[in-house]
C-alpha cells in the first residue's frame, strides 16, 4: 500500500511540474501539491497509522476524480503530453487508491481474527 502511495505522490509532483512548464498554466501545479501533502503523510502510511493512511486516501480519490478533468480537456485540445501526464497521473492515483482499499481489508480481517 505504501509504495503505491510513494510513487503515486512522486509522479503527481513531478508529472505536475512539468505540465506547468509545458503550459505555463498555474493550475498544472495542483497536482503538485497533493503529490507533497502526500509525501507529508508518507511516514504514517508506512507505519500502517490510521490518520494518515486515511487522509492519503481521502486526498488520493479528490486527485483521481479532479484528474478527469484536465484528461477530457487536453483530449479536446489533442495535446498528445498533456494526455500522457494526465493519463499516468490518473493510472497512478487508481492503483494507490485500490492499493489502499486492499490495504484496509486486510487489515479489518486481520482485526476480525483477533477477536
Amino acid at each position: 500500500m505504501y509504495k503505491s502511495s510513494l510513487i503515486n505522490a512522486v509522479l503527481l509532483i513531478l508529472l505536475g511540474i512539468w505540465g506547468y512548464f509545458g503550459s505555463g498554466s498555474a493550475t498544472a501545479l495542483i497536482p503538485v501539491v497533493f503529490g507533497l501533502i502526500l509525501l507529508i503523510l508518507y511516514p504514517g502510511v508506512k507505519k500502517e497509522a490510521k490518520i494518515p493512511a486515511h487522509i492519503a486516501v481521502i486526498l488520493t480519490l479528490i486527485v483521481t476524480i479532479a484528474l478527469f478533468k484536465p484528461l477530457s480537456a487536453s483530449i479536446a485540445r489533442e495535446d498528445v503530453g498533456a494526455i500522457i501526464r494526465s493519463l499516468v497521473m490518473l493510472i497512478s492515483s487508481v492503483v494507490a487508491l485500490i492499493d489502499f482499499i486492499k490495504g484496509f481489508i486486510a487489515a479489518r480481517k486481520l482485526k476480525n481474527q483477533d477477536v
